[in-house]
């Protein structure tokens, strides 16, 4: 579809979608309509940017790196991930170090081999030269971890991008850089990237995805350079409410399939005394997805029951199910590390690489959550589709997004 609203337009539906989010459901219910139209949407490269006026934000890099001779054999999941938070402080205040907003980042790497997760994290306020997001194209710094765009020559923004990440010494290893390249134009999730995250639609997200990206990394580890290639996966999103009072954490898998498919499926899991630590059937609040096939676009619309859509308003129609679970030695969490997932007639099994690749992000955004390499299986369990992350949030403790 092509966009026809002019950004003065966008920018006071986007600060409409803020204000209700502030006044709380019943003003929802007479402001904003089941469905939002359909031009209010992600716009091409502004949006690669930050976005100051939001409450939380985040870039989110996942993948799995590899030898080259063996490019399907993962050696080592790496996760990064920039977060950009608006603090309570006003705006326009007049201290050059009060924090208006926060810049915080979790790094990990998963050895496959050993069977180990390693991670760092940081933070900083962004008004000291210590960290930057920055506004109309992606440019994340926080001391020495960056993650830029750079344009591709003879290629739009919408077509084409690279992305240079570079992550200095680091718990994780002596220094990680690593040259991401799309392979595809951007997927907007949702409705033309604003995407639902509950019954209520004022729980809602801007959102969009940049799957299949090829990977060439170096990874210095005890003074040794190894010279990796791989794939990886890039969300952004952003808002003012993500989720609802009652939601307690989500399930979240984003997957490169071998085939050149990307698929995303999550769900919310509702806040009651069941769902920290275990996993009923009825924990389930809301879910959504999205197939992108290469030969076509994606299609994605939550009242519909066709087209490669998951529909939003039956909880079962896009169904996890628990196989197995582990539980932490330090927090004593306890994950589903593989899961049977379905969407109508097709069923998948997505199961972790190894199971320790629990998070504690405690001293940055306060959180504690698995996110981890993993596998994407036939019914079966036995062909291996694809490759990509699972996040699991809201086990260890109600997940709080500050």
């Amino acid at each position: 579809m092509v966009n026809v609203m002019p950004p003065s337009q966008r920018r006071t539906a986007l600060a409409m979608l803020a204000q209700v989010a502030w006044a709380g459901p019943a003003l929802a219910s007479r402001l904003l309509p089941q469905r939002p139209p359909d031009p209010v949407r992600v716009h091409v490269p502004v949006d690669f940017g930050a976005h100051p006026d939001q409450r939380i934000e985040w870039w989110y890099l996942t993948g799995w790196l590899a030898d080259p001779a063996q490019p399907w054999q993962p050696l080592y999941g790496i996760q990064l991930t920039f977060f950009r938070s608006r603090t309570e402080v006003r705006a326009n205040h007049p201290s050059a170090f009060a924090a208006t907003q926060l810049v915080m980042a979790h790094a990990a790497l998963s050895d496959v081999r050993a069977g180990r997760l390693v991670h760092d994290q940081r933070i900083a306020r962004a008004n000291l030269g210590q960290a930057v997001a920055r506004v109309g194209d992606t440019e994340m710094r926080l001391r020495d971890w960056s993650l830029r765009r750079e344009a591709v020559p003879g290629k739009t923004a919408e077509e084409a991008s690279v992305y240079r990440i570079d992550l200095g010494r680091s718990t994780l290893a002596e220094r990680i850089e690593l040259i991401a390249s799309t392979t595809s134009p951007i997927l907007r999730q949702g409705l033309g990237g604003w995407s639902r995250k509950g019954p209520d639609p004022s729980h809602a997200s801007l959102y969009y995805s940049q799957p299949q990206l090829t990977v060439q990394a170096r990874l210095r580890r005890d003074g040794r350079d190894l010279m990796l290639t791989g794939r990886a996966w890039m969300d952004h999103e952003w808002s003012d409410s993500l989720l609802p009072p009652e939601a307690v954490g989500w399930d979240w898998i984003g997957i490169n399939r071998f085939n050149g498919d990307a698929l995303t499926a999550f769900r919310l899991r509702r806040h009651n005394r069941q769902a920290v630590g275990q996993d009923p059937a009825d924990a389930t609040l809301w879910t959504g997805g999205s197939l992108r096939q290469p030969s076509a676009d994606v299609w994605y619309e939550p009242t519909s029951t066709s087209g490669h859509a998951f529909r939003h308003e039956e909880a079962d129609v896009l169904r996890w199910t628990p196989l197995r679970h582990w539980t932490s030695p330090s927090t004593q969490a306890r994950y589903p590390v593989e899961w049977k997932v379905e969407r109508g007639r097709t069923e998948y099994t997505v199961r972790a690489l190894f199971d320790a690749q629990e998070l504690d992000s405690r001293a940055s955004t306060g959180t504690v959550y698995w996110e981890g390499l993993s596998e994407l299986l036939d019914a079966d369990g036995r062909q291996r589709l694809g490759l990509g992350y699972l996040e699991m949030t809201g086990y260890a403790q109600p997940l709080t997004l500050r």
